[in-house]
């Protein structure tokens, strides 16, 4: 018995949800944003993040 083997690669579409280079990607850039946006506010407030916010 012989193996038959495809002629063609089939198209396979990205995933839209989940973990994809996508989705990861843009979660980085959203966690960098963050966290200079937080050494901002604490550099020119003067006061921690937490308190900042109200919360400590």
């Amino acid at each position: 018995m012989t193996k038959i083997e495809p002629t063609t690669t089939p198209k396979l579409q990205e995933q839209k949800f989940g973990f994809n280079q996508y989705a990861e990607r843009l979660n980085g850039r959203a966690a960098m944003i963050g966290f200079v946006l937080a050494l901002a506010i604490e550099y020119l407030s003067g006061q921690g993040l937490m308190s900042w916010l109200g919360l400590n």
